[in-house]
């Protein structure tokens, strides 16, 4: 692990130090691409289906909305925002969150976007399923404790007897790890995902954090996670040598601000945590996504959408845990995301 770890750190460096190198010094030379991460599990991904954008695009109560996303009737695609989602990559547009879906991505990019001259790409790092405990956990929060890696040992063994503590330990940090090997491949690969990158060298400007789900069913889980997420954008900026990288946090919404459970409250405090830490001051933003919450998709969801389809499918796509697969909710999130980390960022910058 630590070979591996090593191996990583070497080639991160190595891509870093490429792409902030300029090829040329003249006056009127481009301006570096400003690089978004952007990361986190399901909801990051985005789960809002593309058939429901392009019902509410055409409809009179809803079409205002998605206006500055449309041309002649089509969707645009912006130049000017490139995107990179693991397998996927091109300019900006529609169907850049899971399969035929969208997510925070689509107008975090347009804000930003329309913000800076120079080109801004989206790097899109997520997977559904994950947790900061396990998948995300940074390195500087080590592992649990040895008396939960055994009682893991021991659950683990139940299914698979030739389980060994390397099989438990393995996933902790995987996907963190799988983050800095993504960011550090396509730095490292500019020219060739994006051939309108003139070799002017690239920026880290931000990262916007967008998970919780699979933390917040586990007490344990979500007893780590203030600490864990603190742990997490320390070593982010660590490790893409990026010690000042503003740093976005979507606080989980689901249900809204009046239908909230005692479980998922103590969670969301736990990722309000975050602001108050004080080297965070200015520099880390808390984004509650509860206030954009659908809750005209939630009335029908909650009637029954199985039996209501035909109108389901006029607000809705997905459940409740993916912000009922809300079109408009997906939208304004990213919106937020965007002035937010603009916000951080300051005025020309």
């Amino acid at each position: 692990m630590q070979h591996a770890n090593l191996a990583l750190a070497v080639g991160l460096a190595a891509a870093l130090a490429l792409a902030a190198a300029p090829t040329g010094e003249a006056a009127d030379a481009p301006k570096p691409v400003k690089v978004f991460l952007l990361t986190g599990q399901s909801n990051m991904e985005g789960k809002a289906k593309l058939s429901l954008l392009e019902y509410q695009a055409e409809q009179p109560a809803t079409r205002d909305l998605f206006a500055h996303l449309r041309k002649d009737g089509k969707w645009i695609e912006r130049d000017d925002v490139w995107i990179k989602f693991l397998d996927r990559k091109g300019p900006l547009t529609v169907g850049y969150g899971s399969p035929n879906c969208i997510g925070p991505e689509l107008e975090f990019g347009h804000v930003v976007g329309d913000r800076y001259a120079e080109p801004v790409l989206l790097l899109k790092i997520a997977w559904g399923g994950r947790s900061l405990y396990r998948d995300f956990r940074p390195p500087s929060a080590g592992l649990p404790a040895p008396e939960v890696l055994e009682k893991m040992l021991a659950d683990m063994k139940a299914k698979k007897p030739e389980a060994t503590l390397d099989d438990v330990k393995a996933p902790f940090g995987a996907s963190y790890r799988a983050m800095l090997e993504e960011v550090a491949s396509t730095l490292a690969n500019l020219k060739t995902l994006f051939p309108q990158y003139e070799g002017q060298g690239c920026e880290l400007a931000g990262l916007v954090w967008f998970q919780g789900w699979n933390d917040m069913i586990n007490d344990a889980y979500t007893a780590e996670y203030a600490a864990n997420l603190a742990h997490f954008i320390r070593d982010v900026r660590k490790d893409l040598k990026a010690p000042n990288l503003p740093v976005v946090v979507g606080q989980m919404g689901v249900d809204g601000t009046t239908d909230v459970n005692a479980k998922m409250q103590k969670f969301k405090d736990a990722q309000a945590a975050i602001a108050d830490v004080a080297e965070f001051k200015g520099n880390v933003a808390l984004v509650k996504t509860d206030v954009f919450w659908d809750a005209e998709a939630a009335a029908v969801f909650k009637k029954g959408w199985r039996e209501n389809l035909a109108e389901w499918n006029t607000v809705g796509s997905d459940y409740p845990y993916h912000y009922l697969g809300s079109a408009k909710t997906m939208l304004r999130i990213g919106r937020a995301f965007g002035e937010a980390m603009l916000a951080l960022r300051g005025a020309g910058k």
